[in-house]
């Protein structure tokens, strides 16, 4: 007997979730009934270095749960041998005032639905969406204070939605010291604590590079970097635990010398 759940979306994503059961059998099965229960946690924990500091978090900060439902799919009886479907919906009601975050699997932050069958559990995760408003961003010049050093350059948005690039220009336009490599590193900052603390830890998780050796000046660099879908979500901020993310322009000297200008990112889904 093989049993898979599959998974849709209906109307509007705060509404119901919508799925079919699929059992595969041989000949006639007896069961006990078939349920599914859905639940959504956030997991959080600190870094190694935070350990000891904030010893308060273990003790308050417990997985915090966005929704917990169970419906009964089918009541106790026999599925006939072959493939049966069984529809189910689950209404995506939270609980009390929270908020059901995306999917997001991080470092010290790990936001997770699961969707289980009370007999034979199988683990399913799905994505949930925010809107937020574009706007531009202004130009931006870095300069190097051991030699004479200037990159002038824009983003075209720090207001950035997830699944479109995040686009842009930069122009060296003067430099003493030779060039190495220009390169876009995407960092993804998370913030966890309580009352008595917050810990604040950054990783980095993709790097481009988009110019190497010595480029000519006056000489448009595109920018273009496509976020990872498995290490990013949407900006988020909550009472405990924050996700956010920056883009750093690196720029590597010939001599190994770093020059790196920081930009915030706002990531939403729209």
């Amino acid at each position: 007997c093989f049993v898979y759940v599959d998974l849709r979306l209906r109307k509007h994503i705060y509404e119901v979730l919508a799925g079919v059961v699929v059992i595969t059998s041989k000949e006639a099965v007896q069961h006990q009934g078939i349920s599914l229960t859905m639940e959504g946690l956030v997991n959080l924990q600190l870094s190694s270095k935070s350990v000891g500091v904030f010893e308060a978090f273990y003790n308050s900060v417990k997985p915090i749960q966005l929704i917990n439902s169970n419906i009964e799919v089918a009541k106790p009886g026999k599925v006939p041998g072959g493939k049966t479907e069984i529809p189910f919906e689950f209404p995506l009601q939270v609980k009390g005032n929270k908020v059901l975050y995306e999917t997001y699997h991080g470092v010290f932050v790990n936001i997770q639905v699961l969707i289980c069958r009370l007999e034979d559990t199988v683990f399913l995760t799905f994505t949930f969406t925010a809107s937020i408003k574009m706007h531009p961003f202004p130009h931006f010049r870095c300069r190097n204070s051991l030699a004479k050093f200037l990159v002038r350059g824009h983003l075209d948005a720090t207001n950035c939605v997830i699944t479109q690039p995040l686009t842009g220009e930069l122009v060296v336009e003067s430099s003493e010291v030779a060039i190495k490599s220009i390169e876009l590193q995407l960092v993804r900052v998370e913030t966890c604590g309580c009352a008595e603390g917050y810990a604040r830890d950054a990783t980095e998780i993709q790097n481009i590079q988009i110019a190497e050796g010595d480029v000519c000046h006056g000489l448009p660099i595109p920018i273009y970097m496509v976020f990872p879908r498995l290490f990013t979500c949407p900006t988020l901020e909550t009472t405990n635990f924050k996700v956010e993310f920056e883009m750093n322009v690196v720029i590597v000297l010939h001599d190994d010398h770093l020059i790196t200008e920081n930009f915030p990112l706002k990531l939403c889904r729209v």
